[in-house]
């Protein structure tokens, strides 16, 4: 089966190479339950450091990053914002994505913080970690920015929860192949297709 058909490269195929290297990429998946194993300081750091260096609109930097490894404070998250926030429960540790309160900058804001969030979990993955993303609600966020020390002119929306997965988190939840749309109906050439 070729890359073309939806399927891996086959032998000799020219996109074989180009596949093989990103398949690391292909890998990154979301993480909901973890281990009670502990994130290292250093990887924690690494985490940080990809999600620094991420690109944002105008090169801004709009984010900062709050690093959270104290178990209570990751309990009182998962606690508030129940059922986003619950790979929080399970967590060694947590990425908060800080950003400005700018109602203005309400689009370009997201798609830094998506871009960074992603990065982050493409990192941990790279580090044999997991890292889910979950999401802060606008009726929790008063409650996560006091839990956080956030100011007043700063909210959070998505928190990264980082750990190492459990066997079941491991597990493929969808068979081989069938995770994502055939690429036939999802990659296109040129224009829109025909109906």
């Amino acid at each position: 089966m070729s890359a073309a058909s939806g399927g891996p490269p086959a032998a000799g195929d020219p996109a074989a190479q180009a596949r093989r290297l990103i398949q690391p990429l292909l890998r990154v998946r979301q993480v909901r339950e973890f281990t009670a194993e502990p994130v290292a300081a250093a990887e924690l750091e690494a985490l940080a450091d990809a999600a620094r260096w991420s690109g944002s609109s105008q090169n801004e930097q709009p984010w900062r990053f709050v690093l959270v490894r104290d178990p209570e404070t990751l309990r009182r998250i998962a606690e508030a914002g129940t059922p986003q926030t619950r790979p929080l429960e399970s967590a060694a540790a947590a990425i908060a994505i800080a950003l400005p309160v700018e109602p203005s900058r309400a689009v370009s804001r997201a798609y830094d913080e998506g871009r960074a969030a992603e990065r982050i979990l493409a990192a941990a993955a790279l580090l044999g970690l997991g890292a889910g993303i979950t999401w802060i609600r606008s009726d929790v966020l008063a409650r996560v920015r006091a839990a956080l020390a956030l100011p007043e002119d700063w909210m959070v929306r998505t928190i990264v929860a980082v750990g190492h997965p459990t066997e079941v988190a491991r597990r493929p939840k969808s068979p081989p192949g069938q995770a994502r749309r055939h690429r036939s109906e999802a990659v296109f050439r040129e224009r829109w297709p025909s109906r």
